[in-house]
């Protein structure tokens, strides 16, 4: 729906990072409109909250948010872009999923959080860091831009364990978003990278093929944290969108 008062781009970080994962994208994508990245729940300056669920901080989400707004999620991010889409569509001028999945946890992902956890009480927050990082990062990654795989470990390494420890919880326990995508009615991007081992490329196109007119960009060279893997696809992919859409 364009207009001459674009709506504000929310930013969701993925777990177990914070805001300061998206700063190349408030910085790249901040020109036409007001960019805004949040901490969610437990994570980088944010408070701790009882009870954090995806749900409870889609309402905080939609307090400290202006009334009409882009919500892009990267991964644990999506699953509350998509509590806010259910939540609040009045809100919603369009949608960015980025790396994540609708679907809840099956037994065995369940099973995998409580092990974090338990790992995260024992050891803190880094190694369920380094217990990730094979999956959440690509190989190419990994091996050729070190710069990368020290940022992730610093974002995530100042993280506190009840904050780590509540938002594994939010994950495990999150319900079902698959019967939101039918409904969603706005502009919706798709972002996914090639390389995605947690939740990949056909995911996203299952995710995709259930929300109407929704387009899907593969991020080329990316795994799970495409926007920090390829910023500049990641960026384009986004801008492109909002200029089509929201921006003109």
């Amino acid at each position: 729906m364009p207009t001459d008062d674009p709506p504000t781009l929310i930013l969701l970080h993925a777990f177990p990072l914070d805001l300061d994962m998206c700063r190349q994208q408030v910085a790249a994508l901040g020109g036409k409109q007001r960019v805004l990245a949040l901490d969610l729940p437990g994570f980088g300056q944010s408070p701790q909250r009882s009870g954090f669920t995806v749900d409870s901080a889609a309402d905080l989400e939609a307090q400290t948010a202006p009334d009409r707004v882009v919500v892009c999620g990267l991964s644990m991010g999506g699953y509350v872009a998509l509590a806010f889409a259910r939540r609040y569509p009045e809100r919603l001028a369009g949608l960015i999923l980025a790396d994540t999945r609708s679907e809840p946890d099956d037994p065995t992902g369940k099973q995998n959080r409580d092990r974090m956890i338990g790992l995260t009480r024992e050891f803190g927050p880094s190694a369920v860091y380094d217990a990730m990082l094979p999956k959440i990062l690509s190989e190419g990654t990994r091996t050729q831009r070190i710069e990368v795989v020290e940022e992730v470990r610093r974002i995530a390494a100042r993280q506190s364990a009840e904050g780590v420890i509540g938002g594994l919880i939010a994950l495990r326990d999150r319900p079902d978003a698959t019967p939101v995508l039918a409904d969603i009615a706005v502009p919706t991007l798709i972002l996914v990278g090639e390389h995605d081992a947690i939740t990949p490329p056909v995911v996203a196109s299952a995710m995709a093929a259930r929300i109407r007119g929704s387009k899907l960009i593969t991020i080329p060279g990316a795994g799970h944290l495409s926007n920090l893997e390829n910023p500049a696809a990641f960026n384009a992919a986004v801008a492109e969108f909002l200029d089509t859409h929201l921006c003109r």
